[in-house]
């Protein structure tokens, strides 16, 4: 009996690394690998590439359903997530390469002090609800920039899309808080889809754990749409400023942890430099 309620144990908790995800999609636009990559590590004892790709490939689901949540309450601009996904999936694709080919500690110290810039402007800057992106050809020319540096920074840095798209729209277009996730999660799910297969090719995705945190994310995602509906603007953008922290936060932990297990492998390799 001690054995059967062991094996069983990881898929239930998997179950919950998914409804969470889902939830966080839903109400935020984001991709909710900000909580279920470390829990997918924490809890299913995964290594990092594998719990990334796997919670990549969960929320592609999730993340069309939130989408539809948000197209169903007309806050969505669907040119806008369509020139931010033109340059997301090869800016995806790039940052990725680019991770295997250069020092990004630099880059990563940076992105986490825009982050951290990001949320305080968040926090004290006035969120409206209902203002839509202004699209003349230009502006959807500067998305499709933006898009394409989301997905470098993605790549790179292994943060989701939405984390950076949500509040770009918001503070640099001017958007509405709503129409920013909507416009965010339509945006994912083309990104999503690619670098999902790119993993797929490379052999990185638990197929079992991604089908049943996809599930689960999948289930609870339009609850997470149900909860930004009644949340106010403020409450909303103190709560993704959190996000924004939280994730600046978990990035500061990987750089530090490859920064000491990189010079303790130095250590080993050349003990006594002098």
């Amino acid at each position: 009996m001690g054995e059967e309620v062991k094996t069983r144990r990881p898929w239930a908790l998997l179950l919950v690394v998914g409804a969470i995800g889902g939830v966080l999609s839903g109400a935020f636009g984001v991709g909710g690998g900000i909580v279920m990559v470390p829990l997918l590590v924490w809890l299913a004892r995964m290594d990092q590439k594998a719990a990334s790709a796997t919670s990549l490939a969960a929320i592609v689901p999730a993340s069309i359903v939130g989408s539809i949540g948000y197209l169903l309450e007309g806050e969505v601009d669907l040119l806008a997530a369509a020139a931010l996904a033109v340059g997301a999936v090869p800016g995806s694709l790039i940052g990725t390469w680019l991770l295997r080919r250069i020092n990004v500690v630099v880059l990563r110290w940076l992105f986490i002090a825009l982050m951290i810039v990001v949320a305080i402007r968040m926090l004290v800057g006035e969120v409206q609800r209902g203002d839509d992106i202004d699209r003349p050809w230009w502006v959807l020319l500067i998305l499709v920039g933006v898009g394409l540096l989301v997905g470098i920074a993605s790549g790179l840095f292994g943060v989701g899309g939405g984390v950076i798209a949500v509040p770009v729209l918001i503070v640099g277009f001017g958007a509405g808080d709503l129409v920013a996730k909507g416009t965010s999660l339509v945006m994912m799910i083309a990104s999503s889809v690619v670098g999902s297969a790119s993993n797929l090719r490379a052999g990185t995705v638990d197929l079992r754990a991604g089908l049943l945190v996809g599930v689960a994310a999948t289930a609870t995602s339009y609850l997470g749409v149900l909860l930004a509906l009644v949340m106010s603007p403020q409450v909303s953008a103190i709560l993704f400023a959190v996000l924004l922290l939280v994730s600046a936060a978990q990035l500061t932990q990987r750089t530090v942890r490859g920064h000491l297990a990189a010079r303790a492998l130095r250590r080993r390799e050349d003990p006594d430099p002098a």
